[in-house]
């Protein structure tokens, strides 16, 4: 698989890097990306953007993530390109080629972690790495094809990863197939008990944000046909709406994001695409005032009603996107509608810091995501749920 070429698909920043495992493990013989935020031994990481690169140091160590896979039997093909800062969805960068997406090359390939996706899905890796913080999995891992996850908040080790926002950053992973999803899942994360789900519920507010009838009713029979074990009830979230929960998300986002890179920015004053530029200079406005700290304690509310509400034993089915990948031939202000109505699904787990797997299914030629999320720490017992949907 190493001697597969990638550039036309553009998924590398850095490729043939071909690092070997350090023992046998779970993952022998399997291959994978990483996106250009994680520390590897040597190499400079750039975090989407040539200023970053130049006013950073290699790493003298690698993040505990690449060590853990490394350990695990896994070999690093290379380094993958991101959305600049890990402060987009959309999975274009003005400073590279861009990534091309296998499964719908006219549509974008999802953000920010938009080169690991195209590398699974063009086949270059078994698997790839990325970051959650927004939908950066998630999204790429839907408009791509593919299997991804963002794990409960903190539940896999963060260390040696550049940061967006502390309060919602997940490292994720992305696979072809539900088997090596859970098998990744098995290598990066703490045991814990696996049980049954007993309650299926549909959240009618996700359900509405689908962008075409066509696509929401096939998205519905792809979940009837994937949970057998019960019927799936309607279920609306009682204690907010989504639209609330996106603006909670965005505060919080906002502050955290220029506390981390605002000194950066200003010194330096990147050339950053209009988008990504625009975010950061709203972000550079937020104040720890009462809207902000209102937005602490939402988020602090709804992962706490959220949690009573799953539990251990149930599951929350959505969609994972506002639809297919927005067309490369679209608006920066379409590109920015899709954005917003999408954070209104991405935010549910983003907020409550739970565990989200997205399913890839093909709706008129074009990838679609269906989400489940689960209970807090219940992510292996997500994982094994969905690998057992598959088995042939």
């Amino acid at each position: 698989m190493c001697n597969i070429k990638g550039e036309i698909f553009g998924a590398f920043i850095k490729d043939n890097m071909d690092i070997e495992p350090v023992a046998s493990g779970p993952l022998d013989n399997l291959i994978f990306a990483v996106k250009d935020v994680f520390a590897i031994k040597g190499h400079t990481n750039s975090a989407g953007n040539p200023v970053w690169l130049n006013t950073h140091q290699a790493a003298d160590q690698d993040a505990v993530v690449i060590r853990k896979l490394l350990e695990s039997g896994a070999t690093l093909r290379g380094v993958t390109v991101t959305d600049e800062l890990m402060y987009s969805l959309k999975g274009d960068n003005k400073h590279y080629p861009p990534t091309i997406n296998p499964r719908f090359p006219d549509g974008y390939s999802g953000g920010s972690s938009s080169g690991s996706a195209v590398a699974v899905a063009a086949e270059l890796v078994d698997f790839a790495i990325g970051t959650d913080t927004g939908g950066s999995v998630r999204i790429p891992s839907a408009y791509c094809g593919l299997f991804g996850i963002r794990p409960t908040h903190g539940a896999v080790a963060i260390d040696g990863v550049i940061p967006l926002a502390p309060s919602y950053d997940t490292v994720g992973w992305m696979a072809r197939d539900a088997a090596t999803l859970e098998k990744v899942g098995d290598c990066l994360l703490p045991q814990q008990p696996v049980k049954f789900y007993s309650n299926f519920y549909a959240l009618e507010e996700a359900w509405q944000l689908v962008a075409s009838e066509e696509e929401k009713e096939a998205l519905l029979r792809f979940a009837t046909q994937l949970i057998k074990e019960k019927p799936i009830e309607k279920r609306s979230l009682p204690f907010v709406k989504t639209a609330e929960l996106a603006e909670t998300f965005r505060i919080i986002q906002g502050i955290e994001a220029w506390e981390n890179h605002g000194q950066w920015v200003e010194a330096h004053q990147p050339d950053f695409g209009a988008d990504i530029a625009g975010r950061f200079a709203a972000a550079s406005k937020m104040k720890h005032d009462a809207v902000f700290h209102a937005a602490c304690e939402e988020k602090q509310r709804f992962g706490r009603q959220l949690d009573e509400f799953l539990g251990n034993s149930a599951l929350l089915i959505l969609p994972t996107t506002y639809g297919p990948a927005p067309a490369r031939n679209g608006s920066l202000e379409q590109a920015e509608r899709v954005r917003a109505q999408t954070m209104q699904l991405t935010c549910i787990a983003g907020v409550s810091g739970l565990p989200q797997v997205t399913i890839p299914l093909m709706v008129g030629g074009k990838p679609l995501g269906l989400s489940l999320i689960s209970g807090r720490g219940t992510d292996r017992q997500l994982l094994a749920f969905v690998e057992k949907c598959f088995q042939k």
